[in-house]
């Protein structure tokens, strides 16, 4: 690990002007890219206290041996420079958006002397139109299937052209008419073309062009009394609106733009983006990327340089759809506008079909991201690397294949609740996840962890069943017996509490830094607990905590026992939270008739139904109430004692301004 001081620049040395640097390694190689308006302000951000850097950047500068940079005249031209360096170099903590896979397109290869269409992957190609992307190629040949009686371009390879040209037969698609057989001469090279300019128009956007004409055509047909060729006709405009309710309408007014979504945690960020083409939705993809120490400003900044870096002409839109704009807008729009030949505009969508379209597209991100964890959290490999990284970083004696998280959860000390979840070999146990109501409502964090801990580990020095319980102890052993609600399907609660509390930990973690470890430490030892690990997890910058220590341990961001614990770390802090909104829902909606001896659910909209309010019901007697069916003398002595011992007013629900009396 290099000191940065080593090889930082002198300030004076560092221009004030735009341009580009290069972080180089000991061995030369480039391992970060970047632009600047300002080098001079930009480079001495890095050279700063490590300990105020990112993580990632921190590794980053720590990791490099030099740097150099280049100056240029504008920030378009940096912004120019920085991506063909970044495609040049790959540098490793660039933050990279490649796709899982090559998405297909719609290709038409109008730069040959016979257009042919197909399905096309990997690297565009000059003098070829592409439409798309789209997710599966065989959506595109269904497409392509569809539209050829009403454009018969060719699809055939080139061999295929070749041996029909020779031997004078047309191909089977040339037979059945969705081919116009330019091999075999049924039409010239300039006809063919113009077909194959038609597909892309129709393709582009133009579609209800050729919908008309041949609607017309069909109509003069039919006045001609040439019914086989308006039934042709028909079914060629059916066909075309067949391919059109494959995408529909999303935008109004024929417009062309590209709608991107992002989603990110600590570690990663998913992208999802729709292509928008004639105001319908021609293609989507979606990818999730490691995160950089970068804000989203410069994560979409660069997310557009690799999205737009190949393309060219009318590929680039007219119109980039962003959930946050990048560093530099107006720069970013010179450079895509350079790109098309033409005005691109990037901005956020404030109200109306843009803004619910982009929203939709959030929603897919999110759901990537999600089906991502997923999909991370049950590779076994995955998961048997993070236990080993956690056992050796943490100096364990074996590895964690027991972890309990806790966190609490109150908003300005009103409703309590602790929560405890448990993750065996790497994977949730949703069946023994635990619920507290902290007694202690102070609103302290560290008090209420030391309460939840201690009410959680007391059960560790039960005897076994059948023998006497340890003096001093509640002699059923299991869950803490704090009444709390029903649990969900989501977030089901052990049926026994034995099957919870009966196996201690192998780690512990509490959300957190300093202070709350030492509160779970102290907790632990008030309970007489004194051999279970104990870390707390901050989360400013991810960095772990163990009980004694004055610095805490920092995991690599790729590190697959840091992305457990923060799986951890966030499920116990869902949980928390979960509970907490059920208990101020419940105590934002109580009613004063709540709590009344005899005087359930039933009677009290019996009650309500006949005077109207509990206003209204403060002022009856005791005759009144017993003329309500169900309501007896001792239930209504209760109801109109607790009524009239209480401060008039109105009970309203909080959380929608409703009145409940």
């Amino acid at each position: 690990m290099a000191d940065p001081a080593t090889y930082r620049p002198r300030p004076g040395e560092i221009p004030t002007e735009p341009g580009v640097y290069r972080f180089r390694d000991a061995h030369g190689r480039v391992i970060y890219v970047g632009k600047a308006r300002s080098l001079r302000s930009r480079l001495s951000s890095y050279f700063q206290d490590l300990r105020a850097l990112h993580p990632r950047t921190r590794q980053m500068v720590t990791t490099g041996a030099s740097v150099e940079w280049t100056v240029v005249r504008n920030e378009v031209e940096a912004l120019q420079l920085e991506y063909s360096w970044i495609k040049e170099f790959d540098p490793r903590f660039n933050v990279k958006y490649r796709d899982d896979k090559s998405y297909p397109y719609l290709a038409v290869t109008m730069g040959e002397a016979f257009p042919r269409a197909q399905v096309m992957r990997g690297r565009k190609r000059p003098g070829t139109r592409y439409f798309g992307p789209y997710t599966h190629a065989w959506a595109i040949r269904e497409t392509l299937d569809t539209l050829l009686r009403v454009f018969p371009v060719r699809t055939c390879s080139g061999g295929v052209f070749r041996r029909a040209e020779q031997s004078g037969r047309p191909c089977l698609l040339g037979y059945i008419d969705k081919c116009s057989a330019p091999c075999v001469g049924r039409v010239s090279a300039e006809e063919h073309r113009e077909i194959a300019q038609d597909f892309c128009d129709f393709m582009a956007g133009d579609a209800e062009r050729f919908v008309r004409r041949i609607e017309d055509r069909m109509r003069a047909a039919s006045q001609e009394l040439d019914f086989e060729t308006a039934a042709r006709l028909r079914d060629d405009v059916g066909a075309l609106r067949r391919a059109l309710e494959r995408s529909a309408v999303v935008l109004p007014d024929a417009t062309d733009a590209d709608v991107f979504g992002l989603a990110d945690d600590e570690l990663e960020v998913a992208v999802q983006v729709f292509h928008v083409r004639g105001g319908r939705i021609r293609g989507q993809r979606g990818w999730v990327s490691e995160k950089g120490a970068e804000d989203m400003g410069s994560i979409v900044e660069h997310l557009l340089q690799q999205v737009y870096g190949p393309e060219d002409g009318e590929t680039v839109p007219r119109e980039v759809l962003v959930p946050v704009l990048p560093t530099d807008p107006e720069d970013m729009e010179a450079w895509l506008s350079a790109r098309r030949g033409g005005r691109v505009r990037v901005r956020i969508p404030q109200r109306g079909d843009k803004r619910t379209l982009m929203q939709t597209v959030a929603r897919n991100a999110d759901q990537a991201l999600a089906r991502h964890k997923v999909a991370r959290s049950g590779d076994l490999t995955l998961r048997s690397q993070a236990l080993q990284e956690l056992q050796d970083t943490l100096e364990l004696p074996e590895a964690p294949l027991r972890i309990e998280s806790f966190d609490i959860s109150h908003v300005q000390g009103t409703d309590v609740v602790g929560s405890m979840v448990v993750f065996e070999d790497g994977l949730a146990r949703k069946a023994e996840y635990r619920r507290f109501i902290v007694r202690d409502g102070t609103g302290d964090d560290t008090a209420a962890m030391h309460e939840v801990l201690g009410r959680r580990f007391r059960h560790l020095g039960r005897a076994p069943a059948g023998t006497d319980p340890t003096p001093g102890t509640d002699p059923t052993p299991g869950p803490d017996p704090t009444p709390g609600p029903d649990p969900t399907p989501e977030e089901p609660a052990a049926q026994d509490g034995r099957s919870t509390f009966r196996y201690p930990p192998n780690l512990v973690v509490v959300d957190g830094g300093r202070p709350q470890v030492e509160a779970a430490r102290a907790a632990l030892a008030a309970v007489g607990v004194h051999d279970l690990a104990v870390i707390g997890l901050a989360k400013r910058l991810e960095e772990v905590w163990l009980p004694g220590e004055e610095h805490p341990i920092v995991l690599p961001r790729t590190s697959e026992g840091l992305y457990l614990l923060q799986r951890v770390r966030d499920e116990a802090h869902r949980f928390a939270n979960t509970f907490h909104r059920q208990r101020r829902s419940r105590s934002m909606t109580n009613s004063q008739l709540d709590g009344i001896p005899g005087l359930g659910r039933t009677r009290q909209q019996a009650l309500l139904a006949r005077f109207g309010s509990v206003k209204a019901l403060r002022r009856a007697e005791e005759e009144d109430l017993l003329q309500v069916p169900g309501i007896g003398p001792a239930v209504a002595r209760a109801v109109l004692e607790r009524l009239r011992g209480s401060e008039p007013g109105m009970a309203v629900n909080l959380s929608t301004g409703e009145v409940l009396d």
